[in-house]
């Protein structure tokens, strides 16, 4: 099997030993390909970022013989022709970044202990600057910058963790490097001062917020942001507390929910971070965008180029991204459990396009049924019924669907906003995705079989990793309720809510969790054993 590196210099190993890659315009190719692992990287796209915008009258030929070169190193079938170009198809451990995604998806579901460890494991699979030699390369740019953000970011978690644990003194000297190299960097800072003040060094961590504020204001203009003013606030109140991290639910609260779970009382809503594919759809159609929201984004490519290019390229990039992840894999568990306690099947929510539910279903053998909305054509507005046979019908008369679609004996999975359709077809891949879509959403109360919209009214919702910028599901919210509360006691889960968030769900009595969704369904899958 051959092994990739990207978080350092190119590399390609089989058994142990470097395979030999060729000059810098193939090196370049493969590079390329590997970003964009599991996707179809275009001819065009590849053309004008190795020849700089300006390819010469052989340069289709000659990126024809790098894949040719490349095939006969790394094998025939690691580069498949797929059009409109190339990809690279790995397994899971061939290549360094897809190890590190797994081993952080583990680790955020993980308690401190065991999520340090799984953080230090990650970590150590950087071996530099992530495709150093190709950092001045217009096609890297980008991607080099991000991922040299995601490493800073799972340093913090790292030092998150081992504050969690009582490991001060062990992070402070690596603290303080960081903070010199990364000076406006807050989370860092405030980490830093903390780890000097449980390490019995208050004046040092003082000294560290004055010298960081005293940077803030001469650089920036800006006065330090509240996590660092509540740290130091605390520091100077000899308070015990954490940075940037909320506090745990007591054990009641996952006894609470697991039980509504186990008597089939919940709908479980699960998020879907739009921004990446906002912005690779920016990046791959020119549109100028400081922050990256996928409406906008997509509107302006439907404008300019019409909706075809964008559904083309919304499902290659779709495509790729159904990997499940430990929210995924802890959901499809759930019918099993469900079953033995002869209580009634799950109905699943996501504004999710990809297919991460529908593949862990799969990975444990669990029958499903999926209900998807549709976005174009001449039922623009209706839901489409898909049976665990693949046999598809639209949803004309949703008072009437009934004996259709069986909610209490097999799971349902319910896609808001479309998703892709794996088939040669693609005759129900749907995706709400523009501004306009969004205005004329359907009305989800009417459309929906009166058996679904009758469980979304009477459960508890759960819902995991949403934002405000879900426009969907702020649609759906006010559709079947309105202004007023949730009739059935519910929960929002997502990492760091802001104050607009908190007050949104406040006034609906939607109970907020500061908490990674990974981790909370870890301890949510811990209450529900226990219950068993």
């Amino acid at each position: 099997m051959v092994e990739f590196a990207i978080l350092g210099p190119l590399e390609a190993r089989a058994d142990g030993e470097p395979i030999p890659l060729g000059g810098p315009k193939q090196r370049a190719l493969l590079a390329m390909l590997l970003l964009e692992a599991g996707r179809v990287v275009s001819l065009d796209r590849l053309l004008e970022a190795l020849w700089e915008g300006n390819p010469p009258a052989t340069a289709v030929a000659s990126l024809q013989n790098f894949v040719a070169q490349l095939r006969k190193a790394l094998g025939p079938d690691v580069i498949e022709t797929r059009t409109p170009g190339y990809l690279v198809r790995l397994g899971p451990e061939q290549l360094d970044l897809a190890r590190v995604r797994r081993l952080v998806d583990f680790a955020r579901a993980s308690e401190p202990v065991r999520r340090a460890a799984l953080l230090d494991d990650a970590l150590a699979l950087w071996r530099g600057e992530p495709l150093a030699e190709f950092r001045y390369e217009t096609f890297a740019r980008e991607e080099v910058a991000r991922l040299e953000e995601f490493q800073l970011t799972l340093v913090e978690e790292r030092a998150e963790a081992k504050l969690a644990i009582g490991a001060h003194a062990e992070v402070v000297s690596e603290l303080e490097a960081l903070v010199q190299t990364h000076p406006l960097r807050e989370r860092l800072r405030a980490q830093l001062m903390l780890a000097l003040y449980r390490s019995g060094r208050q004046a040092q961590a003082l000294e560290s917020y004055r010298a960081g504020r005293e940077l803030l204001v001469e650089e920036l203009g800006l006065e330090p942001s509240p996590l660092l003013r509540g740290v130091h606030a605390s520091i100077l109140r000899q308070e015990t507390f954490a940075v940037d991290r909320g506090a745990i639910p007591e054990v009641e609260h996952f006894e609470e929910v697991a039980a509504a779970l186990l008597a089939g009382k919940v709908t479980v809503v699960v998020g879907s971070d739009s921004e990446p594919l906002a912005s690779e759809l920016a990046r791959r159609f020119g549109v100028e965008t400081v922050t990256p929201e996928l409406a906008r984004v997509s509107q302006a490519v439907a404008v300019l180029n019409g909706s075809g290019p964008l559904y083309d390229t919304l499902h290659t990039l779709v495509e790729g991204d159904g990997e499940p992840l430990a929210v995924h894999r802890f959901l499809a568990r759930l019918p099993a459990l469900l079953r033995e306690r002869e209580t009634a099947q799950p109905l699943l929510v996501t504004t999710g396009y990809e297919l991460a539910l529908e593949r862990a279903l799969e990975e444990v053998e669990e029958a499903y049924e999926t209900v998807c909305y549709l976005a174009a054509g001449q039922m623009r507005g209706s839901f489409c019924h898909i049976a665990p046979t693949g046999a598809a019908n639209v949803i004309e008369r949703p008072n009437a669907y009934t004996d259709e679609l069986a909610l209490d004996e097999r799971t349902v999975l319910l896609h808001l906003q479309g998703r892709i359709d794996r088939s040669a077809e693609r005759a129900w891949e749907s995706f709400a995705v523009t501004e306009d879509d969004f205005i004329h959403y359907g009305d989800v109360a009417r459309r929906l079989p009166v058996s679904l919209a009758a469980r979304l009214r009477r459960t508890h919702l759960l819902l995991l990793g949403y934002t405000l910028s879900t426009w969907t599901l702020r649609v759906v919210l006010d559709r079947f309720w309105g202004d007023e509360p949730l009739p059935y006691r519910s929960w929002s889960v997502h990492s760091g809510p802001q104050p607009l968030e908190r007050e949104f769900w406040r006034r609906r009595d939607v109970e907020v969790v500061d908490m990674a969704p990974a981790a909370y369904v870890a301890e949510l899958e811990r209450a529900l054993e226990k219950a068993l």
